[in-house]
């Protein structure tokens, strides 16, 4: 009996207010019904969503196309299709219009089979489509970081009043050469970058308070990177006239997860007189998404039941 093999992929698009937009992207995964969405996670405020699909992978080299990059592929065209980053304004950061997918490794996937396909899929952007496309994590020859293509790129620095990102990229020439695909930008699109890693949960504190130098001194701390918690990226990002959110990815929350996030934002928050909310996670769990995907009735095999029965 075959083991289970699933994928997951997370694209996070620019764009969460125009909804003729989203539901053509919607529409066009729908056409790839093997590669569901699991979960759909929108904010407003950052005018970003984040799409999660699931789908099994072939055990062995196949000819046969990916279910998941198929489908994955078509939502990244719909975007570009119906999204025009110079008319988008949010607090979140982004770089492109499509701004990250990354594929992880489920039940008994290996990372190297999520990093195939992470590969494929920019190989067809960039050619195809004709976007600047960049990788990292084990899709990447040297394994580069997610964080440091958008250190290289400017994707921490608000490019409009305050605390906003507006419009387009204010150059077409890239300060770091792409993977895949021609080495300027277009501003319509802006680049992609795509990779795969184990997986990672992003977890969100709420601080009701708009000095946004401090949060930013209080998300340093808590990330590694500033000498804080181990495996955790953080930074602050302005959500509303009276709250900043400290956004954090957790590269290994089974080390360190959201409670122990939690602790460290209240701890510090506490010392600048700030008053703090409850954190929430911004998809799924692993171990949801793979029991959400075992629910969907045409995709049950054998595979699927023995996995079923072993983690039940």
């Amino acid at each position: 009996m075959s083991k289970l093999m699933l994928a997951c992929c997370k694209v996070y698009i620019s764009e969460s207010r125009n909804r003729v937009a989203l539901e053509t992207i919607e529409r066009a995964a729908k056409l790839f019904p093997e590669a569901a969405i699991i979960n759909k996670f929108e904010d407003e405020t950052y005018n970003r969503v984040g799409y999660t699909l699931a789908s099994k992978l072939h055990p062995k080299p196949s000819y046969e196309p990916c279910p998941l990059r198929t489908a994955v592929l078509a939502m990244v065209k719909a975007a570009f299709e119906t999204i025009d980053l110079e008319l988008h304004c949010g607090s979140h950061p982004r770089l492109g219009v499509v701004d990250h997918i990354c594929f992880h490794p489920l039940a008994y996937a290996s990372l190297d089979q999520t990093a195939g396909v992470a590969k494929s899929l920019a190989a067809d952007i960039g050619c195809r489509m004709q976007v600047p496309t960049f990788l990292y994590g084990a899709a990447h020859e040297e394994g580069r970081t997610l964080d440091s293509i958008r250190r290289e790129l400017g994707y921490f620095k608000p490019n409009s009043s305050g605390t906003q990102w507006a419009g387009g990229p204010r150059s077409e020439s890239l300060l770091l050469k792409p993977d895949g695909g021609p080495a300027h930008m277009s501003g319509e699109q802006g680049v992609v970058v795509i990779g795969a890693t184990p997986w990672v949960d992003n977890y969100n504190v709420p601080v009701f308070s708009a000095d946004i130098t401090a949060l930013r001194r209080i998300a340093k701390r808590v990330s590694e990177r500033g000498g804080g918690l181990p495996s955790v990226q953080a930074m602050a990002l302005a959500h509303g006239e009276d709250v900043t959110e400290v956004a954090c990815n957790l590269l290994e929350p089974s080390k360190v997860g959201g409670d122990k996030v939690q602790q460290e934002v209240e701890r510090l928050a506490r010392e600048e007189g700030m008053v703090v909310g409850k954190g929430y996670f911004t998809d799924l769990s692993q171990e949801e998404i793979v029991e959400a995907f075992l629910k969907l009735g045409p995709c049950i095999d054998s595979a699927l039941l023995e996995y079923s029965a072993l983690h039940s």
